[in-house]
This record gives structure tokens, C-alpha cells and sequence, in this order.
């Protein structure tokens, strides 16, 4: 992106973007959008509800008015298109998920002077609380729902009967590469504080007896083998260059001769300076990972090829936040 250099209009608007995403993250975590769903309320009956001062509410609920999620009359507020489809619970569209996660995230990005001088992670894993762990894994949930269905459809998995989702969270892919490939059984290998998000999420989608879970840490435990294909999804990017080696080495042994492994990440063009959005989420892996990062296609290749892999392409796919895929197979 370039900015004007005649006007600092441009710059301050983002320097001064975060106060927008703070609004729309305290309408998530307060859930402000879910009782609108029943009709039009004001703020006095709605800050009862929420267990919210009356006032304060007032305004933010004007502030999400001016963003365009809420619409006012008469004093009573009312949800707005993509409010009542994205942060209304009871939606399938619902992606309040991962905007809480977002809003976890917000005191971490605060500090990422302090990170680039010391080169050391600021935040703190919230994996071990069971509040912060489910905005996490059904974050992934709303942000894989968004766009598996599509994408499982155009991977040609060749007739495969096994497929290994590692590091697969809540098993939205494993689901839906199911839903898409009737002979196919999945199996999710993550750690046991995402078994019973996997086992609910694949009885929801009504393919709970296709669906396994293995519970284990790929970075110290071998992996299950026998697999005709392994996905990969956005896993490498929390793991040093070493580390990816290691867990693509272990993906190799657990693939078949002839299987194939797919990696869905955020890439990096090579020279690693865009696009944006992998770019800045380099950053986020600095401030939350000891020595994650984005990757670039061309050092996802390296690594495929030092483990055996041939044949190794760059899929016709592009997805949110610049998003690829790589294809290889097992040697």
C-alpha cells in the first residue's frame, strides 16, 4: 500500500484505526448484537439485559451506528445487515469467535516496540483458559466455515480413503473434505484441549462416525501413518524454520508412498515484503511465538523438497488475507 505524501490525512487514519476495531470488539465480548435479533430496543432495557450502564452503552451503540452495524429510530437501535448475519449468535454466519480472539490479541499489539527490541514474544498463550481456548478454536471454526465448503470441492484428493488434518483444531476442514468425498474417513491430530470442540463440530455436520481424533503434540509425538493425503492449515506459521521441517518430515512418514500433502498458509511473496496481510501477521506470530512467522512459497518449497516431497506446485487458489496453497507429493 502507498500513502498520500501531500496529506497526512491517510496515515492518521491508520494510526487511529484501532478505536473502530475496539468498538466493534467490546459489541462482541458485551454480545450487544445477539438480543437485537428480537426486535429494536433501547439502551436503558438493553444495558439491564447486558448487565451494562445505561450510558456507556448509549455510546457505543451510537458509535456502532456511525460504523454502519446499527441502525437508530426513534431512541431504539436495530441491527444492521452484517451485524445481524455476522455477530448475531444464533446466525450460522456468526464470526463472533475469532473477533473476541482478535480483541485478546489487542494488548500484545501495544507492545510490539518492546518485542522488535528484545526479538522475544510479550504475550502470554491463553491455551490453558477455557474461555480464551474456545474463542480460539471456534474463532478458527468461523474463519475455516467461511471458506471450506468451496475450497474442499476444487482438491482433487484422488479417490483417497485416509486423510490426516494436523494440527486440525476443531476439525472444520476434516468435516468438510468428508462432506465433499463420501469414501473418505478424516482423522484430527491436535492437542486433547481440542478433542471435544473436533467430536462436536463433526457430529454437528452429521459425519461424527467419519471423523477421529488423535490426540498428541506434532512437534514431540510421531504422527499416526497410512494416510493417502495430509492437509496442513495455517499450523507452520506458529514454528521456526527448523520446526517446519520437522513436523513436514513427520507428515512424509505418516503419507503413503504417493500421497499427497497440502499446505494452506498466509504466503509471503518471496522477496517477504507483502502482501500486507502476511506480512503483518509476521508480526503477530513475533509478539505471541518464540520464532514463528509467515512464510514465503519459495522457503515452503525448500522444506518440501529437503523432506522427499516432489512434484510440488502452487495451487490456482487465493484466499482471505492473501491465503495459498502448495501441493506435493510424497516421495
Amino acid at each position: 500500500m502507498a500513502f498520500s505524501d501531500t496529506n497526512p490525512g491517510e496515515l492518521l487514519q491508520v494510526s487511529g484505526g484501532y478505536w473502530q476495531a475496539c468498538a466493534l470488539h467490546a459489541g462482541a465480548m458485551l454480545d450487544v448484537f445477539s438480543p437485537l435479533a428480537d426486535g429494536p430496543m433501547e439502551a436503558g432495557p438493553l444495558a439491564a439485559r447486558l448487565g451494562c450502564e445505561a450510558r456507556a452503552l448509549g455510546m457505543l451503540l451510537d458509535a456502532l451506528c456511525a460504523m454502519g452495524l446499527l441502525g437508530k429510530s426513534g431512541g431504539a437501535y436495530a441491527l444492521q445487515g452484517a451485524a445481524a448475519r455476522y455477530l448475531v449468535k444464533s446466525s450460522p454466519g456468526y464470526i463472533g469467535f475469532i473477533i473476541r480472539h482478535h480483541h485478546r490479541l489487542m494488548a500484545s499489539w501495544a507492545r510490539l516496540p518492546e518485542a522488535v527490541r528484545t526479538g522475544e514474544p510479550v504475550r502470554r498463550s491463553d491455551a490453558a483458559k477455557d474461555e480464551g481456548r474456545e474463542d480460539f478454536l471456534m474463532g478458527m471454526y468461523n474463519l475455516a466455515s467461511a471458506i471450506a465448503p468451496g475450497l474442499v470441492k476444487s482438491l482433487d484428493l484422488g479417490g483417497a480413503a485416509a486423510l490426516l488434518d494436523l494440527g486440525g483444531g476443531p476439525g472444520t476442514y476434516a468435516v468438510h473434505f468428508c462432506l465433499a468425498n463420501p469414501g473418505l474417513r478424516a482423522t484430527v491430530f491436535d492437542l486433547p484441549t481440542s478433542e471435544a470442540f473436533a467430536r462436536d463440530v463433526a457430529a454437528r455436520h452429521g459425519v461424527g462416525d467419519r471423523v477421529d481424533f488423535v490426540a498428541g503434540n506434532y512437534l514431540e509425538d510421531e504422527l499416526p501413518g497410512g494416510f493417502d493425503v495430509a492437509w496442513l492449515s495455517q499450523i507452520l506459521h506458529a514454528q521456526s524454520p527448523e520446526e517446519c521441517g520437522t513436523i513436514i518430515a513427520k507428515a512424509a512418514r505418516a503419507l503413503k508412498p504417493g500421497g499427497l500433502l497440502f499446505i494452506h498458509e498466509f504466503l509471503l511473496d518471496d522477496a517477504m515484503d507483502g502482501p500486507l496481510f502476511p506480512a503483518l501477521f509476521s508480526l503477530n506470530m513475533l509478539l505471541g511465538t518464540q520464532s514463528g512467522q509467515s512464510y514465503s512459497g519459495g522457503q515452503l518449497r525448500a522444506m518440501l523438497a529437503a523432506a522427499g516431497f516432489k512434484d510440488v506446485t502452487r495451487l490456482d487458489f487465493k484466499g482471505p488475507n492473501d491465503s495459498g496453497i502448495l501441493r506435493a507429493v510424497a516421495g
